[in-house]
């Protein structure tokens, strides 16, 4: 699926490239900052439900077209429609998005240059893994717009620190890469020439796995994440013994002891 809807210059405002088991979606509104509308949240939203259901995609990679990768809600589209339940809906709609991207079997990579703000620094933080460039800022700057980042807020406490996300929250101040990675929002910064083959190396890394290995994986991390210790192991333990079932289980055991190259059946 292909998103149709189109921008001004007439070009899609979601690409979607598949390539050796890697899907690449391109938020595509470079003339606005690639900013989350509540149509692009939706196509974004769909793009991944359909990923979510194709076994023969293995990672997610999320990315921006233009200058930045994304500058958070579209405050035009907001300002021109105001209502409280049309408020609400878009920020259901980001919500849902944000789910989905946590839910979506497959890991989710995003690949970030220029800034990412508000809405898309919860984007980063949402995704699985996050690679940026050396030049990228991250800011959650509602507070300076008297709109506190209260749903960026949800991905970024589970990402950061307490006391480093609270910074970002209450001055809105832009934090550079290396920050970034310091407070634990991104995985690694690198030169800007080298985000493409970074993102592309670690995709094709982890599209080797078995893809029942990596969904079971993704699944029981954010399961246990918030549970206490004790119902954590028991909970891991309980998905571990269920993963020993598994016939890629068998199969990477077998592998292993054999010294050759597992062949993975995805079940």
């Amino acid at each position: 699926m292909t998103a149709q809807t189109a921008t001004p210059a007439g070009e899609p405002i979601l690409l979607r490239e598949v390539a050796d088991g890697v899907a690449t979606l391109t938020l595509n509104r470079p003339s606005a900052r690639n900013a989350l509308s509540m149509e692009l949240m939706t196509l974004l939203t769909e793009e991944l439900e359909d990923i979510g259901q194709d076994r023969s995609i293995r990672v997610v990679v999320l990315a921006g077209s233009g200058p930045a990768f994304c500058a958070g809600h579209d405050l035009k589209e907001i300002r021109a429609n105001p209502g409280r339940e049309i408020y609400q809906a878009l920020f259901q709609q980001c919500s849902k998005l944000m789910l989905t991207i946590t839910r979506l079997p497959q890991p989710v990579i995003a690949k970030v240059h220029g800034i990412a703000t508000a809405a898309g620094c919860q984007l980063v933080a949402t995704c699985d893994l996050a690679i940026a460039a050396d030049t990228t800022r991250f800011a959650t700057p509602g507070v300076n717009i008297g709109l506190f980042c209260s749903t960026p807020m949800v991905a970024l406490t589970r990402a950061v620190g307490r006391k480093h996300a609270m910074e970002m929250l209450l001055t809105g101040d832009m934090i550079g890469s290396g920050d970034a990675v310091m407070f634990g929002l991104i995985n690694q910064t690198v030169p800007e020439a080298e985000l493409d083959a970074t993102v592309q190396q670690l995709a094709a890394q982890i599209a080797s796995k078995s893809p029942l290995t990596l969904a079971i994986g993704k699944e029981a991390f954010y399961q246990q994440i918030d549970m206490p210790l004790e119902q954590a192991y028991a909970y891991a333990s309980d998905v571990m013994a269920s993963n020993m079932l598994a016939r890629d289980a068998e199969e990477g055991i077998d592998a292993f002891l054999g010294k050759r190259h597992p062949v993975w059946e995805g079940r």
